[in-house]
């Protein structure tokens, strides 16, 4: 049987994009809800607020593509990426969220998601990351390029740098985190002056800001970072 013509002649639409919409925040969801169903290319086939819904409702409603936030009370949004294509590998997940932390950028990538955009993003570039991860390929928003190309941020430093940093976080002196870490006070000076050169700080709250800012420190993580009693002299 041959299929019926288009009217007027011309080609046939192709079908809306069908979205799962996973957000805790329901205002955000009603939102960006009305702003796809505007285009007409999209249609919104189920909302979640929680990971375990989320995975509920992919299984009975079988979406193109999961828009899927980071941040969720509970199971949160790498989580349920990683449960989601334990569930279906081919599932295609555009995550959308607020973070712009490096960890998450990579943890989301390596968990499988198929993009990472945020939610400054434009109208037109969401649009545009929708279709692209539709289409099997991946996409990374404008606002996290620098963390894209397979070098993640946390790169600028070395491990124990890190360690560092962490223990500037929390206003340690020289001395104190030489004695954290069994290295000498010179050697925790040495650090201190290799973090704030590398992360083009003034001063070492410049360097802490900056740590926030690049995802090297994240708002709510352990009090302070591991002591090794390794001897770098």
């Amino acid at each position: 049987m041959n299929p019926l013509p288009a009217p007027h002649g011309g080609p046939r639409a192709a079908p809306p994009i069908r979205l799962l919409l996973v957000d805790d925040h329901p205002v955000m969801r009603a939102g960006l809800a009305n702003l796809l169903a505007m285009s007409g290319d999209f249609t919104v086939v189920g909302q979640a607020d929680d990971g375990p819904t989320a995975l509920r409702l992919w299984s009975s409603l079988a979406p193109d593509v999961c828009l899927l936030d980071v941040s969720m009370a509970g199971m949160d949004g790498i989580e349920t990426l990683r449960r989601l294509r334990e569930a279906d590998p081919v599932a295609r997940v555009l995550m959308l969220t607020s973070s712009e932390a490096a960890e998450d950028l990579h943890c989301a990538l390596e968990a499988g998601a198929a993009g990472y955009v945020t939610k400054t993003v434009r109208h037109d570039e969401l649009a545009t990351a929708i279709r692209a991860v539709h289409g099997g390929n991946r996409v990374i928003g404008s606002a996290v390029e620098r963390f894209a190309g397979g070098r993640p941020t946390g790169g600028l430093l070395s491990p124990r740098e890190l360690e560092v940093l962490g223990f500037l976080r929390h206003g340690h002196t020289n001395a104190e985190i030489g004695r954290l870490l069994g290295i000498s006070e010179r050697t925790a000076r040495a650090h201190v002056a290799a973090i704030m050169e590398s992360l083009d700080a003034p001063d070492r709250a410049g360097a802490v800001a900056k740590g926030f800012d690049l995802g090297l420190l994240k708002v709510g993580s352990p009090s302070a970072p591991s002591a090794r009693r390794a001897e770098e002299d």
